[in-house]
Parts: structure tokens; C-alpha cells; sequence
């Protein structure tokens, strides 16, 4: 990434916040329940009263409030609980395309952990049917493409990797805009060498590599994701920055690492914005995308990690310009359509500069 810097504050940090509004991006590290703004919880916790989640928007703020990780994964698995219908599947992700609509998202990948849902009683032709549903509905809507990353929620084991897998490559049942095959959940007790066949599996069947890695585990996390699971991005891989030689290897290979600031903070897998490596990341050439997570969890959205990104590399409206095309060539999105999304960012930021 080039690089442009320049000391926001005052007036230019309020520029910068607009600038930010309406610059085209893409967002390739984002959580589909995750995502659900707390009015959708809320309307989805109405409908389904037996749950422990808040049905009044404003105490979400408290129940969202998390003590280390894994607290944040039983919040999460509860809001993931409250998914029990197609037509809540339905709602949620056109609901969430709507959100990054607005913040000038123009593509997202979004991570689906579908074995959450089916096993769960969800019919899954019934569950395929509804994300493409809304895709198609949102695209003709709002202009965001959305594509799919099916991920293993790590936590459930191997049976939830042979279902993912399964719901991945069969031909009559794998989504249009299935484009990715991940790993999530949490890192600690779950070896990344265990899924290598599952991966192995998905990246014969067309898919890439996106697994979530070195986020709450050591640099040879990442490694692991590299040598077994043939990562072609690291989720997070906040720990890379432990290890000169995994820096290296990851920018000479252009590897790209989806960074989420405020997740990392939440989480306490990072203690404060100040010490988080993404500085380490840029200075050792590593391909940076900066990507919101689970938003409404933690309290941000995609603008406002592209404002940190700004605030801690330092950087002006063409450096923001550059980080945003950092995640198009990072995207798996055809070459025209990185083509069309790079030259809209340029031609926004020229018209911005403008004098």
C-alpha cells in the first residue's frame, strides 16, 4: 500500500470521517449473524421469546458487552439460536446487505456458518434457497453484491466440518454465490491440521482458502492455516506480527490478512487500538484489508474501522483510497468487476481532491 500520510484532526478529521461515508468499498471479513443490528435481533428475540437475548434494542448494548472471547462466542451462539426459520434466514441477510448498502459497500463476502441452521431443524434446500433469495433481492435493490463463504464453526468438531463440506460441494444443494470455505470459532483446543481434508475437499470443488487464524493463538496458528489449509487469506492473524518470518512470507505471497480492529479489541484478543499490529502488518508489505466482524456486537461498522485504519496508520484520503482497493484485489470477485470497483474508488477520491 502506498503510503500517504497526514495528521487528521479538527476539520480534516471531520473531512476525512465524510470522505470515508462515501467512498466505494468492499468488505471480505463480516459474519452473517453477526451482522444482525439490534433491531433485527430484537425482532428476531420477539419472535422467539424462549430465548435469553434482550428483546429491547438498548439493552443489547450491555448483553453485547464482552468479557474475553470466549463469552463473546455464547453470545454469539445465542443470537445464532434465535435463526430457527427460513424465513429468519431470509430477513437477516437481506437485512444485513441493506446496513452495508448504506455504507457504500459495493461487494462483501459474507461468512455463513450453515451447519448453525440446519442443525438447528432448517431445511437446508430451504436455507440455500433464502440467502440466495435475498442476494438476488438485494443486488437488484441496492447495487452490493454479496457472495458467500461457507466456514466450520470450529467449536463443534469434525461433524460439523463433514456437514459444512457437504452443504459446500454438493451440486444440488451449493449456492450460486458460494465462493469461499472457511474455519471459525475459537482457535484454542481446535488445531487447524485436523480440517486439511476438509479443505483439501473444497479447494478441488473451486473454492478458496479463508480460514480464521492466529486471532486468540500464536503465529504458528497461521502457519498451520497456511502449510494444512492452504490459506489463500487469513481471517485476523493478529498474532502474525510475533514473527518476522511469517510477515515476510505473507507479503511475498500476497497472502492478505482481514483485519478487524474493533473485534480484536472486544475480544481482548488485542489489549488497546494502540498496540494492535496493524502498523507492524503495513510497514512489513503484508496485503492489509481493514473489515468490521460481527458490527452491531461490537459496537462499529465498516466506515468506522476505515476511521481507525486512518487514525492508526495515519493516513489521508488516498491512503484510505489504497486500503480500499487492498481489499478488491484481495477479493475473490472476477476481473471486470475489480476492475469496475477499483476505478470507481479512484474516480470518487479524484472528484473528492478536486480543487
Amino acid at each position: 500500500m502506498t503510503d500517504h500520510r497526514t495528521a487528521p484532526a479538527g476539520t480534516a478529521a471531520r473531512d476525512l470521517h465524510a470522505f470515508i461515508a462515501g467512498l466505494p468499498k468492499a468488505e471480505l471479513h463480516v459474519h452473517h449473524v453477526g451482522s444482525a443490528s439490534p433491531r433485527i435481533v430484537s425482532e428476531l428475540a420477539a419472535r422467539h421469546p424462549d430465548s435469553q437475548v434482550p428483546t429491547d434494542p438498548e439493552a443489547l448494548a450491555d448483553y453485547f458487552t464482552f468479557t474475553d472471547f470466549a463469552h463473546f462466542i455464547q453470545v454469539y451462539l445465542s443470537v445464532v439460536d434465535l435463526i430457527r426459520t427460513p424465513e429468519d434466514v431470509r430477513l437477516l441477510t437481506f437485512e444485513v446487505a441493506r446496513d452495508l448498502a448504506r455504507q457504500q459497500v459495493r461487494y462483501a463476502e459474507l461468512t455463513i456458518t450453515p451447519y448453525s441452521s440446519t442443525r438447528r431443524g432448517i431445511d437446508e434446500r430451504a436455507f440455500m434457497d433464502a440467502i440466495e433469495d435475498a442476494r438476488k433481492a438485494a443486488e437488484a435493490e441496492f447495487g452490493t453484491v454479496l457472495r458467500w463463504c461457507f466456514d466450520i464453526p470450529g467449536e463443534a468438531g469434525l461433524v460439523s466440518a463433514d456437514e459444512t463440506i457437504r452443504l459446500a460441494t454438493d451440486d444440488r444443494l451449493r449456492p450460486e454465490g458460494l465462493v469461499s470455505f472457511g474455519l471459525g470459532g475459537p482457535e484454542v483446543g481446535v488445531p487447524r491440521p485436523q480440517f486439511k481434508p476438509y479443505f483439501d475437499q473444497a479447494i478441488a470443488a473451486g473454492l478458496h482458502s479463508v480460514p480464521h487464524a492466529g486471532e486468540t493463538t500464536g503465529p504458528e496458528t497461521v502457519w498451520d492455516a497456511i502449510n494444512d489449509l492452504r490459506a489463500e487469506r487469513i481471517g485476523h492473524g493478529t498474532s502474525s506480527a510475533r514473527d518476522p518470518e511469517l510477515l515476510a512470507y505473507l507479503a511475498e505471497h500476497r497472502i492478505a490478512l482481514e483485519v478487524c480492529p474493533t473485534s480484536n479489541i472486544a475480544t481482548r484478543a488485542v489489549r488497546t487500538l494502540d498496540e494492535h499490529p496493524i502498523k507492524e502488518f503495513v510497514a512489513a508489505g503484508v496485503l492489509v484489508t481493514v473489515n468490521s466482524d460481527d458490527p452491531p456486537m461490537f459496537g462499529t461498522d465498516l466506515n468506522s474501522e476505515y476511521a481507525v485504519a486512518a487514525r492508526l496508520l495515519g493516513l489521508d484520503e488516498q491512503g484510505l483510497a489504497a486500503l480500499a482497493k487492498n481489499a478488491v484485489e484481495a477479493a475473490f470477485l472476477d476481473e471486470p468487476g475489480k476492475a469496475r470497483l477499483t476505478a470507481e474508488i479512484d474516480t470518487y477520491t479524484s472528484a473528492w481532491l478536486a480543487p
